[in-house]
């Protein structure tokens, strides 16, 4: 019997498309596979705003049943030298059929975050949603979704969803290749 190996790349991001068993529920965020250029804008608590480029990849993972996708702020293509990563973090999606619902981490050493949530479609916009230790409600949500752009929203609500504060956003815009 001849063993075939397969690198860590290829076991993980191996995938053409999604598995065959959930292929229509995948396209949910299936439909973000591709690499992604754009700007993300900071809000801090005071009213401080911060702007850099921003880069995201996303991708079949674990034989189709996940998307896994990595946030580069700045990008690489035109950062300055020496220029220090601000965030450099990874998110892996996993459709949960019982719930009909997103399972959801996101992982980022740069800034030492560590976010586990829950993912679904409202209307045509995509809510993901978690609570911080304090109470806090916090939301990332896929709004203005288009084959080539998208506006990416973070948001936080200390008073049950009454008001929110934004706190960061992204506006992306398919690269296309040559």
């Amino acid at each position: 019997m001849v063993e075939k190996s397969l690198s860590f790349i290829e076991a993980l991001c191996g995938a053409e498309g999604p598995a065959p068993d959930r292929a229509d529920k995948m396209m949910l965020y299936g439909q973000f596979v591709g690499t992604w250029d754009g700007t993300l804008t900071r809000f801090g608590t005071n009213g401080e705003r911060s702007d850099s480029s921003a880069e995201v990849h996303f991708g079949w993972a674990l034989e189709g049943r996940a998307i896994q996708d990595v946030w580069i702020v700045p990008s690489r293509v035109g950062r300055a030298p020496g220029e220090a990563d601000r965030m450099y973090g990874t998110t892996l999606r996993v459709y949960d059929p019982r719930h009909d619902s997103w399972q959801i981490t996101f992982i980022d050493p740069v800034r030492q975050k560590h976010d586990r949530m829950t993912g679904r479609q409202v209307g045509p916009d995509i809510i993901q949603e978690y609570c911080e230790a304090d109470g806090t409600v916090c939301q990332w949500c896929f709004f203005e979704i288009a084959a080539n752009s998208f506006h990416w929203v973070s948001r936080e609500s200390a008073d049950e969803r009454q008001t929110w504060r934004l706190t960061a956003e992204f506006y992306l815009k398919r690269r296309i290749q040559a």
